[in-house]
């Protein structure tokens, strides 16, 4: 029997009550018979009275003093810990993902826990010096007020927490609207945060549909009962909330896609090169923002490269992610959908590498040491596209799935400028021993994060996270600079001097004497 799963705003849940709801089945992709729960999606209006519960427990829990809100992080992660197997069980049920990546993923919340309960105890603002005397200039941050966060799927647990607990600790009350392949790990995470002892309509939780979810955002930005969107998914979707936002001048924390380039010099390392766009390329089943989209390897050193990659690729194996497996399934069947669509772009002038066949694996297209029974799930082969050019769609789009692009280049120069020509700017990575390459690589790269002798992929809970361009807006998640998302800053100046004092006019000053000269020695 499939769980049954529903909305919790202002800590009830909020089933279905009209003919607008709509009920969708959150299906195994491994072992697609396997239906994991029944998610009811809620219409707009409920996510807007859901931001409507929020807005009105704002006042209450920023009262509460940070320190104290550290605290309850500090539960949180405490509760994650102690539940993080069965967590990580079913984010390798419900998302595809390989059990011991689901693992890291649970991990990530916790590091994210430990870095933001201290936070709590330092949300600093600072003393400034005035410029007249008897006055004293303070600055303060304050939470911005009641947040939406809209997260995808590749990442059902740990990205939700880089925006959910951070503004948990600034003081923020959240309306959490999930993917809804991805409603079952949303559920659980849900109720480990709030058995932390979260007042009631401090975190709320909305199963929607896209459409569904942008109408409820209007209604709540329009009834001045939102204060901050935060979105992670396509480039697309997160451009049509960064116009909504921009209507009610609010600046949302948009983190988007990615075509992520990995630049191969003709100094690198050719196996750890090889070894990083493996784990990037294909890691997740090539199901991440920061998943590597296109190798620009230095003409001279292009076929070794290739040979190594490739030779990696058709021994690695594939399938049940309860198994040891580079990578399992697809995550439902709109993914699998579009990455036939991608694999349509294939052009005569590529070269395909990588495994045995293309497209879904099945009797008819095999791949050798696949891991259990390929008909159980969504699994497609991994695949390398050599011969890529600027002009390709398999170089200017993100390909979310198992493809890696392949392109020469000649000098650093042409290796930066492709790495850009997309128009992403999440992330990018190059391989070489040359310093002097590195910086060049690092200064005209448009990424937000940039990797020297590692993959394209990979995160800690304080660095900061995000990207430019297509990639985002500009704005960071992890570590400190996140809290700039979810505070706003206040500045106070206290004058006691008993009379008033006009900034630019009442300034004291010390007068030189511009005429003096030395005497000649």
């Amino acid at each position: 029997m499939a769980q049954q799963l529903t909305s919790h705003i202002g800590g009830k849940e909020a089933g279905p009550g009209t003919s607008d709801w709509t009920v969708v089945p959150s299906v195994n992709p491994a072992r697609t018979h396997d239906v994991v729960a029944e998610v009811h999606l809620a219409p707009g209006d409920v996510l807007a009275d859901a931001c409507r519960t929020a807005s009105a427990a704002r006042d209450d829990w920023a009262a509460v003093p940070a320190p104290v809100r550290g605290r309850v992080i500090a539960s949180i992660g405490r509760l994650v810990e102690a539940n993080s197997e069965q967590l990580a069980r079913l984010v390798t049920r419900e998302v595809g993902k390989p059990y011991a990546e689901a693992l890291g993923e649970v991990r990530e919340i916790l590091d994210t826990c430990d870095f933001f309960l201290g936070e709590g105890r330092r949300l600093y603002g600072q003393t400034v010096p005035s410029e007249m005397p008897d006055k004293q200039l303070f600055t303060f941050r304050e939470p911005v007020g009641s947040v939406a966060v809209v997260t995808a799927g590749n990442f059902p647990v740990a990205v939700p927490s880089w925006y959910i607990v951070p503004a948990l600790l600034c003081g923020n009350t959240v309306v959490w609207k999930p993917a809804p392949y991805a409603a079952a790990c949303a559920d659980a995470l849900y109720r480990l945060f709030t058995a932390a002892g979260l007042p009631v309509g401090v975190l709320n939780l909305v199963h929607a549909d896209g459409e569904q979810t942008y109408a409820g955002l209007e209604t709540a930005l329009r009834a001045g009962h939102l204060d901050k969107v935060g979105f992670t998914g396509s480039s697309e979707t997160g451009s049509r909330i960064g116009e909504l936002c921009g209507r009610y001048l609010q600046n949302p924390c948009l983190e988007l896609g990615g075509k992520n380039a990995m630049v191969v010099a003709a100094d690198a390392d050719l196996e750890l090169a090889a070894e990083g766009a493996l784990f990037s390329g294909f890691g997740t089943a090539g199901q991440r923002c920061t998943s590597l989209g296109t190798a620009l390897v230095h003409r001279s050193v292009h076929d070794p490269f290739l040979r190594l990659l490739t030779d990696a690729l058709e021994r690695a194996p594939i399938g049940d992610p309860r198994e040891d497996v580079l990578h399992g399934p697809l995550m439902n069947a709109e993914f699998a959908r579009r990455f036939e669509e991608y694999l349509t772009w294939v052009q005569p002038h590529h070269r395909v590498h990588g495994s045995s066949a293309t497209g879904r694996i099945t009797k008819e297209r095999p791949r050798a040491g696949f891991v259990g029974d390929p008909y159980d799930g969504l699994y497609y082969h991994p695949t390398v596209v050599d011969g890529l050019r600027p002009d390709d769609l398999l170089f200017r789009e993100e390909t979310f799935g198992p493809l890696v692009g392949v392109a020469t280049f000649d000098t650093l120069e042409e290796a930066v400028s492709l790495s850009n020509a997309p128009g992403y700017g999440l992330s990018g990575a190059i391989y070489t021993s040359d310093p002097r390459a590195v910086f060049t690589y690092c200064r005209g790269s448009r990424a937000g994060m940039v990797s020297v002798n590692n993959s394209t992929s990979g995160a800690e809970a304080h660095l900061p996270f995000g990207g430019n361009g297509r990639s985002g807006n500009g704005s960071r998640q992890s570590g400190i600079w996140v809290l700039d998302q979810f505070t706003r800053w206040q500045s106070v100046n206290w004058d006691y001097s008993g009379r008033l004092q006009k900034a630019q006019m009442d300034v004291a000053s010390i007068e030189p004497d511009e005429s003096f000269r030395l005497d000649d020695m």
